[in-house]
């Protein structure tokens, strides 16, 4: 995503303008949750020229591509996100603000950290997701798995024996 001129706005303290664009972004994703690059997420925010910066806000939206935690199936969600970050004149990576560099503002910091932040640790396909089983693979959702109940070998000397 190319950085933003805001110079007309930085000249205006107190003037304000709207931005709408939908980017592929890459890189987008963590170990179960994806948002691919070649899916747009839409920027809707307004920039507004303070004394200190521009103070970016409004929401940014798209759609994730998940992988169950339980049951490794892919499934997608829409998610819509209220963004307001300062970028300000001299900040660096240690400060809570953005940098503005020579009258422009790269919005792809805020945008990844906003996404990949909301992303959860553990997505579930549902909520009663049964996962897969342990010894056969097989998914659990789908019915009752085959294998054989597990026996504990300590107690292998035991089932040869008949107590009738």
């Amino acid at each position: 995503m190319d950085a933003i001129d805001v110079r007309d706005l930085l000249a205006r303290p107190g003037s304000s303008r709207e931005l709408h664009i939908a980017p592929g972004i890459e890189g987008l994703r963590t170990e179960l949750a994806e948002v691919p690059s070649d899916a747009p997420v839409h920027i809707d925010v307004l920039l507004e020229s303070l004394v200190e910066g521009i103070l970016v806000s409004g929401p940014i939206s798209g759609t994730i591509t998940y992988r169950c935690a339980r049951c490794l199936k892919r499934f997608h969600e829409a998610f819509r996100l209220e963004v307001t970050e300062l970028f300000a004149r001299g900040a660096s990576e240690d400060d809570d603000e953005y940098p503005l560099v020579e009258g422009a503002i790269d919005l792809e910091p805020m945008v990844r950290d906003a996404v990949v932040l909301s992303m959860p640790f553990a997505p579930l396909c549902r909520q009663d997701c049964l996962g897969l089983c342990e010894r056969c693979g097989g998914d659990r959702n789908l019915g009752e798995c085959s294998c054989p109940p597990r026996s504990d070998p300590r107690w292998g000397a035991l089932e040869s024996l008949d107590i009738d």
